[in-house]
């Protein structure tokens, strides 16, 4: 029986949870999620969990913040002015914003949350909402595939 390996691309279902059960991603059925593993732009712990799984296989794992989304940073937490920024509404704490940035690598973007505003600043989160966070995620696996299958069916 073929096992999942690094370099395989996979298709799952999976739900990603938080300890407290609260679901923050979920596959919607009938529509699998296709990855590469070990791709950089998937969590470690995603792929490293599906790594020797056969097909039609099962499993639930407990990821820790670094195999995960990252510990936070409180690097990350920015303080700009507010004209620095335009907004089409009043910036509210609790809000997400997607911040469009000119990189060397191109033009980026990053979510952010406003976590403070008063008539001079804004405090803007930039770590990744789940930065800091163990998370479950309870995955199957589909199916393994060769490219020529994955360019047939046009992914």
């Amino acid at each position: 029986m073929r096992r999942a390996k690094v370099g395989d691309v996979v298709s799952i279902y999976c739900v990603g949870m938080l300890e407290n059960g609260e679901i923050f991603e979920q596959t919607p059925e009938g529509e699998p999620f296709y990855f590469q593993v070990g791709s950089p732009e998937i969590i470690p712990g995603l792929s490293e969990a599906v790594v020797g799984m056969a097909e039609g296989e099962e499993k639930e794992v407990l990821l820790s913040p670094d195999k995960a989304f990252g510990e936070r940073d409180e690097n990350l937490v920015r303080e700009i002015p507010r004209e620095a920024i335009s907004l089409e509404t009043e910036p509210q704490v609790g809000m997400m914003l997607n911040l469009i940035v000119d990189t060397p690598q191109g033009e980026m973007q990053f979510p952010a949350l406003v976590t403070a505003v008063d008539d001079q600043k804004i405090v803007l989160d930039l770590n990744p909402p789940l930065a800091g966070k163990n998370v479950i995620f309870r995955i199957k696996l589909l199916g393994i595939h060769d490219q020529e299958e994955l360019e047939l069916q046009g992914l």
